[in-house]
């Protein structure tokens, strides 16, 4: 197996170097290592070997992988902001082989049409996309055959456990104020309305990562020895002769070094490999743009103030951060605690047990329905009249566009030891499809311990609707969850601070669901709504759904890499992570980044003139 730590001294250059063994890097790795067997590949990823560990494969255990101590996580921590109550936001990302795919929520949706033709770029609109999107699974939920695809390498589907009495009662919640429930959400034209989750999950309860599905079973087969993976090694920059990518340097994650005192000053010697004939740069929306102006490419004076050669002046690197902003809603529940994961995170289920015995509850992420919704009329010009021109111009004539999603978690991310006895406690998830927020991620020095300039720009956008979707989401969402047959309270203290007498006061405890027709709505008064905005801007966080940060698109318009994914000005460097697309989508990302693996792949075999085999060529 073709997995080191460490390089053997005799392989020093390789036809093709993917730098970040990430989600979309183990695409274009394992996609390139079936067309050609003689082609050489390496990757580089500054993260652990992931191959059947358990907060990996086992999907009810992913809460384990928010947790600080994980070592297949990476947390990013954002600069202090006055819109988010004085806080510094941390973002996690994937951090070893599989990327976001080995430690996200495993949630299977799709950006929708109008998402992939905004990207106005040939190649990549949606009907051109659609055999990628199809080309990468193996689905088995509902919907027409011809929507998805049957022989891909993920596996979609209910996973091996469902808890079927949740499931049931949020949807006919929905229903009864007034969303309709499609059986296939994700094929790219269906919106406002609520679905039986997909996961990236298989029928055997195992997480579908793209290490373990891409990657992992070339590396295990013996028939790809072109395929070589090097692990907990940090790439730090691109090498160049003149405006030609020729190699990387690279050095030994200080995590993994014996000295502790390395965890500090990031010291580790550095080490270069060459690449004869393509470099991509697959490292994540937050790492890629950090690589490639410590490699000199970037806006100049960002460049020269850290202290680096300027290369390639493209002002557009690490510019235009997005990310979907959550909130995140707790409410005391009857159901049984085999119908939740939580005891997997407080301690109550044996865990190693569970393994032995293939327990099936191992195999849900706790996600089993969700929803992509507008506002109606009526309530768009409740928002008032900034909303209604957002509104009109960006949403209203594109009926495709989700203006939230909207999701049931059976599981409780906080500090399970605070929860009131005898009940278990769930989450409601709002976040915002399309942010008008932006930030930017940049260098201040040429080395990996510099500091990083990170604003993520959440809830600064101008007139404040990014606040007022979530506060219309957080209202639809007690509203639901108010006529569930399961309701037994609101979590006090995850919810607003409301007056005691206010009409939305907060309900600890109720013997079942308090609302009954569809017009009994919950009474907010002024002094509500800025309660709930200051207890937004204190909670909302990320989806982990970084994006856009070395966009696709022409230069003059901040662009970083054209329609082949090319570095503007550079020969030989391509991106393919989520740093490139130009827009959002209404989506969890990990379906996207899947996605530009895939065309990412069939774009480096064309232009390389590969030829697809299934035996080494003689």
């Amino acid at each position: 197996m073709p997995l080191y730590h460490k390089l053997p001294s005799d392989l020093n250059e390789f036809d093709v170097i993917i730098a970040g063994g990430g989600l979309a890097g183990c695409v274009v790795a394992g996609r390139l290592a079936e067309a050609d067997r003689e082609l050489s590949i390496l990757v580089i990823e500054q993260g652990p070997n992931n191959y059947n560990a358990p907060e990996v494969v086992y999907p009810a255990l992913y809460p384990r992988n928010l947790w600080p101590s994980s070592k297949y996580t990476l947390f990013h921590q954002g600069n202090a902001s006055k819109e988010l109550a004085g806080r510094s936001p941390i973002v996690p990302s994937g951090g070893t082989l599989g990327g976001g795919s080995a430690i996200n929520w495993m949630v299977y949706t799709r950006g929708q049409r109008s998402d992939f033709d905004s990207w106005k770029t040939e190649g990549w609109s949606a009907d051109e996309l659609k055999p990628f999107l199809n080309k990468l699974e193996t689905y088995h939920g509902y919907g027409k055959d011809e929507d998805h695809g049957h022989s891909g390498p993920t596996i979609v589907s209910k996973g091996s456990h469902r808890a079927k009495e949740a499931e049931n009662d949020f949807l006919k919640a929905t229903e009864a104020l007034g969303y309709k429930t499609y059986d296939d959400l994700q094929q790219l034209d269906n919106n406002d309305g609520f679905e039986r989750y997909q996961k990236y999950i298989g029928t055997n309860g195992r997480r579908s990562d793209s290490a373990h599905m891409y990657l992992h079973p070339k590396l295990q087969d013996g028939k790809h020895p072109n395929l070589h993976v090097l692990v907990e090694k940090q790439v730090i920059k691109v090498l160049f002769e003149g405006k030609k990518a020729v190699g990387v340097e690279y050095q030994t994650n200080p995590k993994y070094m014996a000295n502790p005192e390395f965890l500090a000053n990031g010291y580790s010697s550095p080490r270069s490999v060459k690449a004869r004939r393509q470099i991509v740069l697959s490292s994540g929306a937050c790492a890629t743009p950090l690589i490639l102006e410590r490699s000199g490419i970037g806006n100049a004076e960002i460049l020269k103030a850290a202290g680096v050669e300027v290369v390639e002046d493209l002002p557009g690197v690490g510019h235009d951060y997005q990310d979907h902003h959550l909130s995140l809603w707790s409410y005391r529940t009857s159901l049984d605690p085999r119908e939740c994961i939580n005891g997997f995170t407080d301690g109550r289920f044996d865990i190693a047990k569970a393994i032995a015995d293939n327990d099936g509850l191992l195999g849900t992420n706790a996600m089993d329905a969700q929803g992509k919704v507008r506002p109606t009329e009526k309530e768009v010009e409740a928002l008032g009249p900034a909303f209604k021109e957002a509104w009109d111009r960006d949403f209203k004539n594109a009926k495709d566009r989700p203006l939230m999603i909207m999701a049931l978690y059976n599981c409780y991310y906080g500090d399970h030891s605070v929860l009131p006895d005898g009940a278990e406690y769930v989450s409601l998830a709002n976040w915002t499809a399309y942010p008008y927020s932006r930030g930017h991620i940049h260098i201040t020095g040429p080395t990996m311990h510099d500091p990083i300039d990170f604003d993520t720009g959440w809830l600064q956008d101008a007139n404040s609707v990014d606040v007022k979707k979530h506060i219309w989401a957080y209202k639809l969402a007690r509203e639901m969850f108010r006529r569930m047959s399961i309701f037994r309270g609101e979590l006090k203290g995850n919810h607003p601070d409301f007056d005691e007498d206010s009409k939305a006061a907060v309900l600890e405890y109720a013997d079942g669901p308090t609302a009954k027709g569809v017009d009994d709505r919950i009474e907010y008064s002024e002094a509500d709504d800025k309660a709930l905005e200051q207890k937004i801007r204190e909670t909302v966080s990320t989806t982990w759904h970084s994006l856009g940060t070395a966009k696709m698109a022409p230069r003059e318009q901040k662009g970083v890499v054209d329609a082949s994914l090319n570095v503007h000005g550079i020969q030989g460097l391509k991106l393919a992570d989520l740093s490139v697309p130009p827009e959002n989508v209404g989506a969890n990302t990990g379906n996207t980044a899947f996605v530009i693996g895939e065309k990412a792949a069939d774009i480096i075999i064309k232009e390389l003139g590969l030829e697809k085999v299934d035996s080494p060529r003689m």
